[in-house]
């Protein structure tokens, strides 16, 4: 858990914050736009990348006019392109530390392909 996803605040801190409801939050939190942890007595805690989450969909609602369930395809939309560009980056650290190694050029007739698949590292992409 990094310091950005420990969980620090309470809803009437995250909602004085934002100039929310607490209503709202809830309600967000129901239709799946943001998901808050909880404490073993079922309070919920917000992280600051909770906190930027909600401020993100309260722009969309507020100042571009976006509905909720136009929100809810924009932050899905948004996880997928993060976690692609993660196994992007994961790729290329791959192909970058597979360059680095010495060849040996007969055993590249061997069955070698040029670049190995990381089979490991790579997800169905959800239609």
């Amino acid at each position: 858990m990094t310091a950005r996803s420990k969980p620090l605040y309470m809803i009437g801190v995250v909602a004085e914050m934002l100039k929310l409801h607490p209503q709202t939050l809830r309600m967000y939190e129901k239709r799946g736009l943001i998901r808050p942890s909880r404490t073993v007595g079922r309070t919920r805690m917000y992280s600051p990348e909770d906190v930027e989450e909600i401020a993100r969909v309260t722009r969309l609602a507020r100042d571009l006019g976006v509905n909720l369930a136009g929100i809810e395809i924009i932050l899905k939309m948004r996880r997928r392109m993060l976690e692609m560009q993660a196994q992007i980056e994961d790729l290329m650290n791959y192909v970058r530390a597979d360059m680095a190694e010495p060849r040996d050029p007969a055993a590249r007739g061997k069955g070698e392909a040029l670049v190995r698949a990381a089979s490991s590292h790579l997800a169905p992409v959800d239609p």
